[in-house]
């Protein structure tokens, strides 16, 4: 195996903290993965990896070589792809994770655009409304939205999701309209649980310079967006939703927007990927195409 891929193999062995995850990532028996990495120790003459039963990590030297092994990865990947189709082309794998509603509504519809613009890409796409680790999962770029938690990951900003709070007009005509935020004490809403936390995200308006929150009463809590919305449609209480998610319902008649003047503030859109110093063609075209894509929404 040449240098280049036997150090790609040991960011791998670092990152997940593990050979057999590692050789599944790059698609090798893992008794291969571990003699990758024996051979470097030999060439190398210093020992790279602690081994123990339950996890791999690296020595000092490990370390050492991880910092510069990741960036001649990257300068690797960045000369190879300035080559391709006249210097002019982006191509290879790129594995994205992105929530199921943006999947749906937004990506999946403008792929043609996406493979119009860059043919010589193979975009997997997984599908996910939690967070994951994007080392371990091997994925190169996700999409989150919300405000971030701490994370060793670089986020990119792509621009805010308008909030609206909405119910169906059968809802409507049974419970009435309300007409400010201290009626949704004798209405009823649709909890939505936190696909990280797994507690009920708060009901929340801007009043002025202050953001409150209210209590309402709920029959059903649910952690998807698609059944959060479902539930809304079929009369189960209020929502607050992306203004995008539901615009078709809103058109049809099947929801109807309250309270627009105590509306929650908009919820931030960012694409997440690992620490590197420089993004790999394949991401940062990406990156910008959904930042295009959302300035439309």
């Amino acid at each position: 195996m040449d240098r280049i891929k036997a150090l790609d193999v040991f960011v791998k062995v670092v990152d997940t903290c593990s050979f057999t995850r590692a050789a599944e990532l790059s698609e090798l028996p893992r008794s291969t993965v571990s003699a990758v990495v024996a051979q470097l120790e030999r060439d190398l003459g210093v020992r790279l990896l602690h081994r123990s039963t339950r996890r791999v990590s690296p020595t000092p030297d490990g370390e050492a070589l991880l910092e510069r092994a990741r960036q001649l990865l990257v300068d690797v990947d960045e000369m190879e792809t300035m080559f391709r189709f006249d210097g002019g082309g982006v191509a290879g794998r790129l594995k994205i994770d992105v929530p199921s509603r943006i999947a749906t509504r937004l990506i999946a519809p403008a792929l043609p655009d996406f493979f119009r613009r860059y043919p010589e890409v193979e975009l997997l796409i997984g599908v996910t409304d939690r967070a994951i680790d994007l080392v371990q999962d091997g994925v190169d770029c996700a999409i989150r939205v919300g405000a971030g938690e701490s994370s060793s990951l670089i986020a990119r900003s792509l621009g805010e999701f308008e909030i609206i709070n909405c119910a169906s007009p059968a809802y409507l005509a049974e419970h009435g309209v309300p007409a400010s935020p201290g009626d949704l004490a004798r209405h009823w809403i649709v909890n939505y649980l936190s696909a990280s936390s797994g507690r009920v995200v708060p009901w929340e308006y801007r009043d002025g310079a202050e953001l409150k929150t209210v209590a309402a009463r709920s029959h059903v809590s649910v952690n998807q967006a698609d059944t959060y919305i479902t539930c809304a449609v079929a009369g189960m209480g209020l929502i607050q939703v992306p203004a995008y998610d539901v615009r078709h319902h809103v058109q049809a008649g099947e929801l109807q927007e309250v309270l627009p003047q105590w509306r929650a503030d908009p919820m931030p859109i960012a694409a997440l990927y690992p620490h590197r110093r420089q993004l790999s063609p394949r991401v940062r075209v990406f990156i910008a195409w959904m930042k295009e894509l959302l300035q439309g929404v």
